[in-house]
């Protein structure tokens, strides 16, 4: 309950989002045809988060909440699993706090209100490690493995790094110590995970280099962020050192998604945090357990004391945490804000005027919101994104960019804001350069993330 009502405290952001949620929106409502061309080209790996989100607003088309609302319940379902593991690891309470502890993390609220897969994966996975703890220790059930192969490849159809889960799964059968026909139930079921995935790994395969081809390698503040998870996981784990079969389940599952898809990215810049954003189902659940092993000793302290102690933990949870749950539920908790954007070019455009994003994949600041789009002559498109079965459309040469722009008097150009890097393409070379030479700034608006401009002929500024 409590993860469902931080989901729903503010799911609407202030009326904003973001333009990773912006192509959540516009995708999913698209024709299923349509729909189904933009995945032979770009995007399969989120196809079944696309077809679920169709299915969404084609029976209630709420808008922000409707784009949020399956992220709010799936979050709610992984506390749910958190604390069912936890229950069957080290008690109920230990359950219960678990839970309750990877509800209140800063970073489960933020996607809990994110219209994006990850919520999703993050509550199949950890249902189908609900379900591996089952098998493991009921050997004798096979269906269990059958559940767990069924939640983890529905998960990895979610997102593909999901399958990074089996690598936890398997490190915690090896710490365990298993015989052998625990490995042949889990070999199988991950056998059958990955003959689910194939299709989806051959389609992906061929777009990942449009798909992925703007990460980096990992910075240095990642790789001191995973240092000191690690720290705190692994001291929570010697904290609980008794409970070998909890920190054996929980500290893979924290450390080995995030570290393996961090060593690869060194080779193929795979890596964002949010997908692997269930491995802090560990964290959630080691710390559940260390808070319950200090709720039932807390009888060697005096009365005076345990209240005074309780009530400085309360004060420091809420001091530390507030801030974050607040920040989280803002617009400037996301790189952008398209309805910000479009606002801000619907108040400075005239009905005719020519637009133009820098890069072109700005244009998705407007796509999901075709109104203030239409009355704009888009001058660098060649074909929609629905015709081109693209994300953002594509573009015009060079040259022809230069000879429609050239020929308007007014020009909305969008943009990143300033100090951002420079795409080097033609295309964004001919923009720049004819908007520098021929036009003059009228206008600069700073919205969230973005720089609304308006251009005109020299001399023809208001």
């Amino acid at each position: 309950m409590a993860a469902l009502a931080l989901g729903l405290w503010g799911i609407d952001r202030q009326d904003s989002m973001w333009r990773d949620e912006s192509v959540t929106y516009q995708v999913a409502h698209r024709p299923l045809a349509e729909l189904w061309g933009l995945l032979g080209h770009i995007d399969a790996v989120h196809g079944l988060y696309y077809l679920l989100m169709h299915t969404v607003f084609a029976l209630w088309d709420g808008g922000l909440v409707a784009l949020r609302l399956p992220s709010v319940l799936a979050t709610a379902g992984a506390a749910a699993g958190v604390g069912a593991i936890g229950a069957r690891l080290s008690g109920r309470l230990a359950g219960t706090l678990a839970g309750l502890v990877f509800a209140l993390l800063p970073v489960t609220q933020q996607y809990a209100q994110e219209g994006r897969s990850y919520a999703l994966v993050t509550a199949g996975v950890t249902w189908a490690t609900y379900a591996f703890l089952r098998a493991v220790r009921e050997p004798g059930l096979p269906r269990w493995w059958a559940v767990y192969g069924l939640l983890l490849g529905l998960s990895c159809w979610l997102h593909e790094f999901a399958a990074l889960a089996l690598v936890a799964h398997a490190l915690t059968l090896w710490r365990l110590r298993v015989p052998q026909s625990v490995w042949r139930g889990w070999g199988v079921a991950a056998a059958g995970v990955g003959l689910a995935l194939l299709p989806l790994m051959v389609v992906s395969s061929g777009q990942a280099d449009r798909q992925l081809g703007w990460l980096g390698r990992p910075s240095l503040s990642a790789w001191l962020q995973l240092l000191a998870m690690a720290a705190v996981t692994l001291l929570l784990a010697r904290l609980l050192r008794r409970r070998s079969e909890l920190t054996t389940l929980a500290v893979p599952l924290a450390l080995a998604p995030t570290g393996l898809l961090m060593v690869v990215s060194l080779a193929k810049p795979w890596y964002v945090d949010r997908y692997v954003l269930y491995g802090m189902t560990g964290p959630a659940l080691l710390t559940g357990a260390a808070l319950a092993h200090a709720i039932r000793h807390r009888h060697r302290l005096a009365v005076p004391t345990r209240v005074l102690t309780a009530c400085l933990a309360a004060g420091t949870a809420v001091a530390v945490l507030l801030p974050w749950s607040l920040l989280v539920r803002s617009p400037e908790s996301r790189k952008d804000d398209v309805v910000a954007v479009a606002r801000a070019v619907e108040a400075s455009a005239r009905d005719g005027d020519a637009v133009l994003f820098l890069p072109a994949r700005r244009r998705e600041w407007l796509l999901s919101r075709p109104a203030v789009l239409d009355r704009l002559d888009d001058v660098a498109l060649a074909e929609s994104p629905t015709a081109s079965h693209t994300l953002q459309g594509t573009e015009l040469p060079a040259e022809t960019i230069r000879r429609r722009v050239l020929a308007a008097d007014r020009v909305i150009a969008l943009t990143d804001p300033a100090g951002q890097p420079l795409d080097p393409f033609p295309q964004e070379k001919i923009k720049r350069e004819v908007l520098g030479t021929e036009f003059r700034i009228c206008r600069r608006t700073t919205v969230h993330g973005a720089q609304i401009l308006v251009y005109a002929r020299p001399g023809n500024c208001p």
